[in-house]
């Protein structure tokens, strides 16, 4: 099967605030030969109010946020998603695209209204993260790349400092083109020098084989990385699987416990072993294409305990209930973009969602009032106003207006979204960091003063 390795630059960090603003691709055939290639950019959202580190690292000007030879982000969300079906079924590959562009590109997607935001996932398509499979090298096939470090001694695993490391001597890093051919570059180097982590990599990108693999019971790899800290391998095996959520799947470190043991644990006791830090069981999520590998001989005592905890159906009910509850009296978000995963839409909905993309301004409100998804008519109406606001009453045009204005001012320093306050934080700090000319910063402070910042 083919893939489409494709990067996002943006206008921040946060999937549900934030938008893209340039998306790069480039087609190559399951041999990873290029075939085709699309760069494209769009214009910033009028609602959203992008951030001043963002621009800083991409390179981004307020001329080219507001350039009107661009399309604007709903057009460049058509684009985007009528290529993925033209180019589909294919494998589509980033630099941690499974935590950070695919959700962003979920979240545009469902924010400009395309019936399924799970693109990269449906019609015969997978995924593939490269910088998982990194983490899977550095502790399965440590020679197989050569490993930059900063200045205090510690491992890099960036892409700007990895590939040029291993002999990308082009990256433009930090635009989305390069960064793709940045990627091609990492995941050829680990397809031809660490054979046993690319092949197993690819037969996880099926949930199936995944499944398949976890419920056979046996002693298993799992290579994760938190924070800062190198990425490392747990030995565990399959305990459970989550009701709620059958993708969500226990692994119990079969290295710091015995499942027997566990077994004599109260509910508490076994909520506390799915929650606390250190884990004793982990969720391996099998449908974003975990790292986990076959172990040619496993310790014995390892194997032993696996064998057996194969058998304790009842613990595996039991810690199943006790990873439902890690999440079970979390509040639903008042806002409608933090809603994109509260259900999917009805077949009746998806058609309407889908004649709305091809019809006239003039023709979508009346498919909105047909909608009966509350998400939907939400992010229509704000489509409405910010494309055609002759289309909607004067009192919701008024009251959109007020309610972007009060999230720009909003002062918590917790608001999920960029405000004007966060703004002038960061432009004090490039400011202080000598990141920015004083011209550059001028005019970044100006774009923003009109505005309305003060």
């Amino acid at each position: 099967m083919p893939f489409v390795f494709y990067d996002l630059e943006t206008s921040g960090t946060s999937p549900a605030f934030d938008q893209p603003l340039q998306f790069a691709a480039i087609l190559t055939d399951d041999d990873l030969n290029p075939l085709d290639r699309i760069d494209i950019r769009c214009r910033l959202s009028p609602h959203i109010l992008p951030a001043p580190r963002a621009l800083l690292v991409t390179g981004v000007t307020p001329h080219m946020l507001t350039d009107p030879s661009l399309p604007s982000s709903f057009e460049f969300m058509q684009t985007i998603a009528d290529l993925i079906d033209r180019w589909g079924p294919a494998t589509w590959t980033g630099y941690n695209s499974i935590s950070f562009d695919e959700e962003m590109l979920r979240q545009a997607l469902f924010q400009h209204l395309h019936p399924s935001p799970y693109l990269t996932q449906m019609n015969g398509n997978d995924r593939l993260d490269i910088l998982r499979l990194v983490y899977s090298v550095w502790e399965l096939a440590p020679d197989a790349l050569a490993w930059p470090t900063d200045e205090d001694g510690r491992h890099i695993y960036k892409l700007d400092r990895l590939a040029p490391a291993n002999g990308f001597t082009h990256h433009d890093a930090h635009d989305a083109l390069g960064d793709v051919e940045a990627t091609i570059h990492i995941a050829r180097l680990i397809r031809d020098r660490a054979p046993a982590v690319w092949e197993q990599a690819l037969r996880n990108r099926s949930k199936h084989q995944v499944n398949d693999l976890l419920e056979t019971g046996q002693p298993l790899r799992l290579v994760e990385r938190f924070g800062a800290a190198p990425p490392r391998s747990y030995v565990g095996a399959y305990t459970g699987r989550n009701p709620t959520n059958p993708n969500a799947v226990g692994f119990l470190d079969l290295n710091q416990i015995d499942p027997a043991d566990l077994a004599l644990a109260n509910d508490d006791e076994l909520f506390e072993a799915v929650d606390a830090t250190p884990k004793l069981i982990r969720t391996v999520t099998v449908n974003k294409v975990p790292n986990l590998f076959e172990i040619d001989a496993p310790d014995p005592v390892i194997a032993d305990r696996a064998a057996r905890l194969a058998n304790m159906t009842e613990l595996h009910a039991r810690i199943g209930i006790a990873m439902s509850a890690r999440f079970a009296d979390r509040e639903a978000s008042v806002h409608v973009e933090e809603q994109i995963y509260a259900g999917f839409y009805s077949s009746a909905d998806q058609r309407l969602l889908d004649r709305f993309q091809t019809a006239s301004w003039e023709e979508r409100p009346a498919i909105l009032d047909q909608i009966n998804d509350q998400r939907a008519r939400q992010l229509g109406r704000r489509l409405l106003y910010l494309h055609r606001s002759d289309q909607l009453d004067s009192t919701v045009v008024d009251a959109m207006t007020t309610a972007i204005r009060q999230r720009w001012m909003s002062v918590d320093p917790d608001a999920p979204w960029m405000t004007f306050a966060a703004v002038e934080k960061q432009l004090a700090e490039i400011e202080a960091e000598g990141a920015m000319d004083a011209a550059g910063l001028a005019t970044l402070r100006g774009y923003y003063v009109s505005l309305g910042m003060t």
